[in-house]
């Protein structure tokens, strides 16, 4: 499928040209440090968003996330929408470098919000997508009784239960690299325990182990903590031998948890595997992938049970973004929300609520620059080509 395929009858005019390109890293701050996780160190405080804004010669703008240099920036100035989307096969296509400003410069040009440039029936009104809350990473590392672990992590549910969050990602696997294997194991138990707790029989519960466990400690704290979790994330290194293996002992344990993955360097056989039944939800990063690639494979798989979960982290944007997939993915699960507070960035018309942010109705993806704080980081970090 071509980008054309999903724009059909969006009033954007293909002869509009990129009259101007700036782009910048905007610096953005989580409301309290991300620890580890099974595989990497402490994650932080401070957020990099890079963010690209075109203007065309007629003075419309589009902004988004956009890993762009001066060079590659200065290559696409100058053309038009038509070119950036041109049919000719192109590795990678032009449009993929700044496929998310696009989007934006492509809605406010059609005075459309972007779930309803490509959603089958152009929804109107804001849309309300389920969320989830993925900021419970190894914040404990430093505590070295469970206990205090415990209290620490249930804390951390807990405010994000305050924030209007119903679904939450437990990372786990402190035993790959942390901490010895048995007491990080035994750790992971206990805090999978209290996060339950504290957010209720009720309330979502999924895990995300990055890989770091193998296929009979899955199953090890599976056994241990019960049938209510959602899904299991990157539980070991994709495998359908192992896949199949955990897939056939949950069926035996009557354990409904789903299989997750897709966010890393995916093994590419993963949506044949996926057509198997081994693996439940795909995750291709937002950015990594993309979303004309995410509505390609939605099509692809819309006459299957796979279901959809695009992943993101650290970039803030996709935090806004993913959500606009909902109206045209088949089985679209949640928005994975990494909460960021990024001068210079207005998300005011996103808000979570029991579960759910609605995404605006306004055009683009309802986010504003605010032009000084902008235009400093662009004089202090960034470019500006003509």
């Amino acid at each position: 499928m071509h980008p054309h395929d999903f724009l059909k009858g969006v009033p954007f005019d293909a002869n509009a040209r990129i009259d101007r390109i700036e782009w910048c890293r905007l610096q953005g701050t989580r409301p309290r440090h991300a620890g580890s996780n099974a595989r990497l160190g402490a994650h932080g405080l401070q957020v990099n968003v890079p963010v690209a804004r075109l203007t065309t010669e007629d003075g419309v703008m589009g902004w988004g996330r956009a890993s762009l240099n001066r060079e590659s920036a200065q290559r696409l100035c100058g053309k038009s929408l038509g070119e950036l989307f041109a049919v000719e096969a192109q590795s990678p296509p032009l449009y993929r470098a700044l496929e998310f400003p696009l989007l934006d410069l492509i809605g406010q040009r059609a005075g459309l919000p972007v779930y309803a440039l490509f959603a089958a029936e152009r929804p109107s009104s804001p849309l309300r997508v389920r969320c989830y809350d993925t900021s419970l990473y190894f914040d404990d590392l430093h505590l070295s009784d469970h206990v205090d672990a415990m209290a620490l992590m249930a804390q951390e549910a807990r405010e994000g239960w305050e924030k209007g969050h119903r679904a939450f990602k437990v990372k786990v696997g402190r035993g790959a690299r942390h901490m010895p294997l048995e007491e990080g194991t035994s750790r992971d138990i206990a805090i999978i325990g209290v996060v339950r707790a504290s957010i209720g029989h009720n309330g979502i519960l999924m895990l995300d182990a990055n890989n770091g466990w193998n296929l009979n400690l899955t199953k090890e704290v599976l056994e241990a903590v019960g049938r209510n979790i959602y899904w299991i994330e990157e539980a070991f290194h994709e495998d359908p031998v192992l896949y199949r293996d955990l897939k056939e002992w949950m069926q035996a344990h009557d354990m409904p948890t789903l299989i997750a993955d897709g966010e890393g360097d995916a093994a590419p056989a993963l949506v044949s595997w996926a057509r198997e039944g081994l693996v439940d939800v795909l995750q291709y990063d937002i950015f990594g992938y993309g979303v004309f690639r995410w509505l390609a494979l939605g099509q692809e798989i819309a006459s299957t049970a796979i279901r959809c979960a695009p992943h993101h982290y650290g970039a803030q944007l996709g935090n806004y973004v993913t959500g606009h997939l909902a109206a045209a993915l088949p089985r679209f699960e949640f928005v994975e929300w990494d909460e960021v507070h990024t001068p210079g960035i207005d998300a005011s018309g996103y808000t979570i609520d029991n579960g759910f942010v609605t995404i605006p109705a306004s055009p683009g993806f309802g986010l504003a620059l605010d032009e000084t704080l902008f235009q400093q980081s662009v004089q202090q970090n960034g470019f500006t080509v003509t």
